[in-house]
This record gives structure tokens, sequence and C-alpha cells, in this order.
């Protein structure tokens, strides 16, 4: 259907967009920090709400509330762990991998940097990172990838993150179409020159860990599956830690909110939503 917009409408429009033009222009980004110290410093008893050890090869979800951390952790060695998210209360609302590399200018997450739903608010703030290579492009493994991946194996029987996610939103009392893409904590994929995709082992360690500090409530599901472009020809994720860590209030000027225009619109779009 057709919608009729007045003049009055549209130059109103026109006006909200110079004006988020002009304020893009005029600031100045924070520089960001480097990567985050392995290993992942200790967490105080009284602050852990809860942590899980996914097995590998196994998925897992949790609903979090605003300003709670998850700290994903590869404290039993290396694995590739995708992530989805919902607004808790408006399950419509997900995880938007495209929004976030186009209005960030980039597909390189890292600490400093936030994770944006498809209404244009803030899901995530990546408030440390001791890696700083994820994939936000190619999405889990699948059936298909994995009967060719895997020598002589039939894909159909080994676990991968498609078939998760799918179970995980019908427990979850949601439909596959639903399942956001999914981003991949410790994927070091990268783009070469001619546009093809690269896996670049030496940029992860087998004690990295990320932190993602929730800017709304939110459902959060994991499935710990390896990457179609691992390398790796042997059937083997190791398990993967997460720990729920107590919400504390960020700081007036807090990185992730401050760091850039783009983000700072997005959490604009936070308190309205809020209002």
């Amino acid at each position: 259907m057709h919608i009729r917009r007045s003049p009055e409408e549209i130059e109103a429009n026109r006006a909200r967009y110079e004006e988020h033009q002009k304020k893009g222009l005029e600031f100045a980004p924070k520089a960001l920090p480097g990567k985050s110290g392995r290993p992942a410093p200790a967490v105080d008893a009284d602050r852990v709400l809860h942590r899980e050890v996914i097995p590998g090869g196994w998925y897992w979800s949790t609903r979090v509330r605003r300003n709670e951390v998850l700290r994903v952790s590869l404290d039993k060695g290396f694995s590739t762990v995708t992530v989805v998210a919902w607004n808790a209360d408006e399950p419509s609302e997900r995880l938007n991998l495209p929004d976030t590399v186009k209005v960030q200018w980039t597909t390189g997450l890292g600490k400093g940097r936030v994770i944006l739903s498809d209404m244009g608010k803030v899901m995530f703030s990546i408030v440390e990172d001791s890696c700083g290579a994820h994939d936000c492009l190619m999405g889990g493994s699948t059936a298909s990838s994995n009967t060719r991946k895997y020598a002589g194996a039939n894909g159909a029987e080994i676990r991968n993150t498609r078939d998760n996610l799918v179970k995980m939103t019908t427990k979850l009392g949601l439909d596959k179409r639903d399942i956001p893409a999914a981003l991949a904590l410790f994927a070091p994929v990268r783009v070469d020159a001619d546009g093809r995709f690269q896996w670049k082992p030496d940029l992860v360690a087998d004690d990295d860990y990320v932190e993602l500090r929730a800017e709304m409530d939110m459902v959060v599901g994991f499935s710990n599956c390896p990457h179609p472009l691992d390398p790796n020809p042997v059937y083997a994720p190791n398990p993967v830690t997460v720990t729920r860590i107590r919400a504390t209030e960020p700081a007036a000027d807090d990185l992730c909110r401050t760091a850039t225009a783009e983000a700072v619109r997005g959490f604009e779009n936070n308190t309205l939503a809020d209002a």
C-alpha cells in the first residue's frame, strides 16, 4: 500500500535527516582502545548471576536485563560461538548485523563498538574484547556446509548452528523466520583484495574473551559450532563459558555510548523507546 505523505511531513523528515548529518560531520569520534588484556580478570563471586558452560556442538539461551554483562570466554580452548538476540518485551525487534555494519562504517567489531537492532536501537555494547576478530558477514554452519567440510560425514548427523537456532527459537515460542543473521564471535574472517573470505587463525588465542553489555532487556541465544571457514578437518568444538554478570550503571562518559555520533544516536533511540 502506497502511503502519501504531506509536504509538511516530508519537510520535517528532511530537516531531521539534515540535523543528523550535520551532527555526524561535526562530531569528532573518539579513538577506540586496543584489545583487552589476557587472561580475563576474575569476576567477584557476588557479581556472578549465572555461569553456563556450553558443550561443543550445543546451544543455550538466556534472558538478560539492561546493563547486565555477558562474558563469553574461551577458557577451555578455541571455539567459535554465534550469537543472536531479541528484545525481551517485543521479540519482533532483533539483532541486525547489516545495520550494525552500515551505521558504524565497519565490519570490525571490537571494544568500544555497539551492536544494533533492526529498530535502530543499541542492543549490546562491546565493553571488553581481547580478540577483535569476529565475523558479522558469513553467519554460522548448516547441515550442507558440514557435509561439504567434513569428508565422509553426513552433515545432518553433525550439529550445526542453523539447526541449533531453529530448535532454540521453537523452544522460545518463536519461528525460524524470527532468526536474525548471527554474529560469530572468535571467528577470524577477513576479506582479501579480491573480495574472498579468508580464515586468519593467528588473530585468535585459546584464552580470548568478549564482554557484551546489554542495553535493553533481551533474550540472547548462543550456538557453539565450528565456523564454515574453520579449516580444522575434525569436528571438535571446545566448550565455551558464558558468565552473566550483575548490572552496574555505566558512567556518563562511557566509551561505547560516546565514541561516535552513530552510537550516540542509537542510544537516543533507546531513550525515546523507554519514554
